[in-house]
């Protein structure tokens, strides 16, 4: 049975040859694989780097992405694809010398229609180790399960992903007017369908996290605002965790703008900065304890980071998909999908 692996990707020259040479690695029969790589139109040199490889290892086949987008890319790939089987993989991950292999197995033993491994960062430099272990906290991004690296089980949503190629035909592509969110929305459809979606601490692989405050900001204000559009889409309630940033953007701009015309006001801001910077000093020191003391002093402002941007996106996308009634211009720097 042939598997196809399916990469979307835009201005990757450090990183694509090495997740490339990677995967010609795994541990499975080299004639079962191939490699579909959906390129962003590319101007750093990836194209040239691709098309070298391509010439190197037939297997690898190289389409254009001029949407520029993650969904369009991995449409593109999957539609270019032709095994029965695809796997996502990313070029800023690193995987284990056995991913495909396991995600082939956990695919047939569970029955599931995506399966996947746990989301777990791995990164260099000081604010990217920072920013990879508020990753971890349950401060930094709440309560969800795949992030906890031991869990094994069904989930709503599982990192990058192995699916049977007749799911596509059942419930469809990625959408392509999500910039951000579009795993998530997919695997909302696969369980809207009566599938299942299933993570096993078997399937092994690490994330690289943003490196730098700005592009973390970046990142999680896209994740807010258009998580909105997929709970507008789907007509669903939004998880408590969805919530909480975007409540507490609310609540401190309302206090910040009444505090000067009373004392409640001004005593409710003060207890509620006093709170967060209560408990963020608490994440901080557990998650300095468990990833390193030395990353303490940048921790709280990761986590500020985090939660800020996150709600801030939250919010813009309320009031654009449901005031406005749809994307503004603020979302067009969003559609043009680079990895910085």
């Amino acid at each position: 049975m042939k598997v196809s692996i399916v990469i979307p990707c835009r201005n990757e020259s450090a990183h694509i040859e090495r997740c490339l040479r990677s995967i010609f690695q795994q541990e499975i029969d080299p004639s079962r694989l191939e490699i579909i790589v959906a390129d962003g139109m590319s101007d750093d040199g990836t194209r040239l780097i691709l098309n070298r490889l391509a010439v190197e290892d037939r297997r690898l086949k190289v389409v254009d992405n001029p949407d520029l987008t993650v969904s369009a890319g991995l449409n593109a790939a999957i539609r270019a694809s032709g095994g029965p089987v695809v796997i996502r993989m990313d070029a800023h991950t690193e995987y284990a010398p056995d991913y495909i292999r396991q995600c082939l197995d956990i695919l047939e033993e569970t029955g599931a229609d995506n399966v996947g491994g746990p989301w777990i960062p791995r990164s260099e430099g000081y604010m990217g180790l920072a920013i990879a272990a508020a990753f971890q906290s349950f401060f930094g991004v709440g309560a969800a399960r795949g992030h906890n690296p031991k869990y094994e089980g069904a989930i709503d949503t599982v990192y990058l992903g192995c699916w049977r190629r007749e799911l596509f035909d059942r419930i469809g592509f990625f959408d392509e007017e999500l910039v951000r969110n579009q795993d998530d929305e997919f695997n909302l459809r696969i369980v809207r369908s009566g599938g299942r979606v299933w993570q096993s601490p078997r399937i092994r692989s690490w994330y690289r996290p943003r490196a730098s405050l700005h592009d973390l900001f970046r990142q999680y204000l896209q994740y807010g605002y258009w998580k909105v559009r997929v709970i507008q889409k789907h007509h669903i309630p939004a998880s408590i965790r969805h919530l909480i940033p975007a409540g507490f953007v609310i609540l401190l701009i309302l206090l910040v703008v009444t505090a000067p015309f009373g004392l409640l006001p001004a005593y409710g801001l003060v207890s509620v900065l006093a709170t967060y910077a209560m408990c963020t000093v608490i994440a901080s020191t557990l998650a300095a304890a468990r990833h390193g003391v030395r990353l303490l002093p940048a921790l709280p402002i990761v986590f500020a980071c985090y939660h800020f941007s996150y709600g801030f996106g939250f919010l813009r996308g309320v009031w654009d998909f449901h005031v406005r009634g749809h994307a503004s211009p603020f979302a067009k720097d969003l559609t043009r999908w680079k990895r910085e």
